[in-house]
């Protein structure tokens, strides 16, 4: 892929996130993602690519939201695969809380995971120990080889995680063995993203969420050095028809880095909608005025840069229009 999709992206995300951030606590989450989808959709249209989403809200007859197989992009430049969450943390935005953001993955044609939008488990970690878990072992085992590895006692650890109640039995676990745990209420891809940035203070992310912020995750942790393993969770007999469907033989086996962002390059772009651990939310200035900041990375080069861009309000047309229904 050109280096230059890299800063191309990122304008949709900023798009996006400016759209969504003006229903800040006003308790409307579908509004907002509908104003972040609507944003992202046309924002697409002047980024120089023949883009697909192989993942991303759901299906064709939900929409509004960018449904799985839909073409994005000017329809001119190279072929890629796109994974979309145009606001991750609706529920965020809706109640004024940290970390929502706008977030998308691109890659080259056929190299990112294409299943459906359904729940996946994740195990998360940082470069350190990449490559040195399983998330098949039992979690005592995984706990006790990045507390080695990682040269803390296990009641240093601290494992992040979504505040779910299908999650009884991981807390279980970890209280039981001493571990310190960060949870959340929502915005899993930032959650999963956390082990990699030194300056969070968690050493993992475990639990299951969405299968579309797996992949997501997955792509920036690329850039990053970290590891994402995944499996896909069907909920039902229609789910799993759907995942054989999309080219998944075995939707239950474990999901490498490979599987879901490929072995070639991959461009992470996204930009905070409220302000969270890694990203500002979007800031509203004098003059007509807001800031938003932005993190994008491309794998090939391990580059992470961090934008912050000022934008003049009211020459954002598409802004104005995904905000129409304020």
């Amino acid at each position: 892929m050109e280096r230059e999709l890299a800063l191309e992206v990122v304008r949709v995300t900023e798009t996006a996130a400016l759209s969504a951030a003006q229903w800040m606590g006003r308790g409307k989450k579908n509004e907002a993602d509908a104003a972040a989808t609507t944003a992202m959709r046309m924002m697409f249209d002047t980024v120089s690519i023949k883009g697909t989403v192989v993942i991303g809200e759901g299906e064709m007859d939900e929409a509004p939201m960018l449904y799985i197989g839909e073409q994005v992009g000017s329809m001119n430049g190279p072929e890629v695969d796109v994974a979309v969450d145009p606001l991750e943390g609706t529920n965020i935005v809706a109640r004024g809380l940290d970390n929502a953001i706008s977030v998308l993955a691109i890659a080259n044609k056929g190299r990112l995971l294409h299943a459906p939008d359904m729940y996946m488990e994740k195990l998360a970690v940082g470069p350190q120990l990449a490559g040195k878990v399983d998330m098949l072992a039992p979690l005592e085992e995984t706990l006790a080889i990045a507390a080695k590895t990682l040269c803390k006692n296990l009641s240093e650890l601290t494992v992040m995680m979504l505040d779910r109640e299908r999650h009884e039995s991981i807390v279980r676990t970890l209280r039981k063995v001493g571990v310190r745990i960060k949870f959340i209420t929502d915005g899993d891809v930032a959650g999963a993203i956390a082990p990699a940035m030194p300056e969070s203070g968690i050493d993992l992310f475990i639990g299951s969420g969405g299968a579309p912020e797996g992949v997501l995750a997955a792509a920036a942790l690329k850039c990053l050095g970290g590891e994402l393993q995944g499996r896909l969770m069907p909920g039902n007999a229609n789910e799993y028809r759907r995942c054989v469907e999309m080219g998944l033989q075995d939707p239950y086996r474990v999901l490498t880095m490979e599987d879901m962002v490929g072995r070639e390059d991959v461009i992470f772009a996204a930009t905070g909608v409220t302000s969270g651990s890694f990203l500002q939310g979007v800031q509203y200035l004098p003059g007509d005025r807001a800031e938003t900041h932005s993190l994008v990375m491309r794998a090939h080069t391990r580059t992470v840069r961090h934008i912050r861009a000022l934008h003049y309000l009211p020459n954002k047309h598409i802004v104005k229009i995904a905000a129409e229904g304020k």
